[in-house]
């Protein structure tokens, strides 16, 4: 079993609410837009770390982590992306592949709208975990965590931090 942290959209924040609960994390994945490398870095040292770039990142992120990210964890395929888009409004960028080939769960950032949404058609679920950081629109703070286990996805919880300042 894997106890799983899921963040996005940091813009270069962390704290120590943030840290609280990725020292209770098997494994920490963040969906994009990390802004300042120290976010990641802070995370590193601590556990182990899966991450995509999202748009607002540099070179240094680019250079680092991948646009797309394609794993399996405990016999569950995922596929984490920053701009992925919502059952039936996937971006046009992975429409035609996650079709063809669907994880079993698919995760993006970027709306800063945290959002857990089962696909029927692709039998697959869908996790956005909102918007971990202080920038953007959102009022509050969250992350998504999760265990997997033997192919199965168990007790997913919505995180909800501070109220952002």
């Amino acid at each position: 079993m894997k106890k799983i942290l899921l963040l996005s959209d940091t813009h270069s924040f962390i704290d120590n609410q943030i840290l609280k609960f990725v020292k209770q994390a098997d494994e920490v994945w963040h969906a994009g837009d990390i802004g300042n490398l120290e976010v990641t870095d802070t995370i590193k040292k601590l556990k182990p770390l899966r991450a995509v770039f999202g748009n607002i990142d540099g070179n240094e992120a680019k250079a680092e982590f991948p646009l797309d990210a394609k794993f399996s964890v405990e016999n569950v395929a995922v596929w984490m992306t920053h701009i992925g888009g919502y059952p039936n409004r996937y971006n046009i960028r992975i429409r035609e592949e996650i079709t063809k080939n669907s994880p079993k769960i698919f995760i993006s950032g970027h709306s800063h709208i945290l959002k857990v949404q089962f696909d029927k058609k692709l039998n697959l679920l869908h996790l956005n975990p909102g918007a971990a950081g202080n920038h953007g629109f959102h009022n509050i703070r969250t992350m998504l965590r999760f265990e997997l286990e033997k192919g199965e996805i168990k007790n997913l919880e919505i995180i909800e931090l501070a109220t952002r300042g």
